[in-house]
């Protein structure tokens, strides 16, 4: 695998563009043609590079699924805790939406705040609210311009799916349900007004009620 992803590095190859046939990687790095195969599918499973039927292998875009399935087997290892997540997510995201706040485009703060409202007007369904939600964090991060942090946010997902109905259960009241997602719409409004303080302190305020309510359900 070292080797291939070396001469994609020395031929500057770039997402979509395609490797040489097995026959000719074969030649350049001097091993077998077995060896390349299985090198390929480690490749491939790690998302570095796509495979199709009959074609040559081409370098992959960059997601967050392989990031995504390390959390998740961290969390039901005990290797990694919600707390732990929570932690991560709350140091991390208070800096991408500094970063959104001063860096994204008008296309982009209309997003995040259509998602903030959609909370509002799919109130009544949680599963809906759940998925605008996570929407609405990963606009937030891409809007950031830093891709690192959209691939973080992104492999979050997973983890969010799992405790986030468990979190909205633990509010009981409808009241206090409603305050959470009013507080993304704020939050969409500081980032649209491009004030990074103010985003910030709403993003904290944010994961402070979030962590409450794990508390309160027991899950941290």
């Amino acid at each position: 695998m070292t080797a291939i992803t070396r001469f994609i590095r020395e031929n500057a190859l770039r997402p979509g563009d395609r490797l040489p046939a097995e026959s000719v990687l074969t030649r350049e790095l001097h091993v077998s043609r077995t060896v390349v195969r299985e090198a390929l599918r480690s490749l491939a499973a790690l998302r570095l590079v796509d495979l199709g039927a009959g074609k040559r292998p081409t370098v992959a875009q960059l997601d967050d699924e392989t990031m995504a399935m390390m959390m998740a087997h961290g969390v039901i290892t005990d290797q990694i805790g919600v707390q732990h997540i929570f932690d991560a997510r709350r140091t991390i995201e208070g800096r991408t939406v500094a970063l959104a706040s001063l860096r994204r485009t008008d296309a982009e703060a209309r997003e995040i705040l259509t998602h903030a409202r959609a909370m509002e007007q799919d109130f009544d369904e949680p599963s809906l609210v759940m998925e605008h939600d996570i929407a609405f964090h990963l606009a937030i991060a891409r809007a950031s311009r830093n891709p690192v942090f959209a691939l973080v946010v992104g492999a979050f997902r997973g983890v969010m799916r799992e405790t986030w109905p468990i979190g909205w259960r633990s509010r009981v009241r409808d009241e206090d349900r409603r305050a959470v997602v009013r507080l993304h719409v704020e939050l969409a409004e500081a980032i649209a007004a491009g004030d990074p303080r103010m985003a910030v302190d709403l993003m904290n305020r944010h994961f402070d009620d979030s962590t409450k309510a794990l508390l309160i359900a027991g899950l941290i």
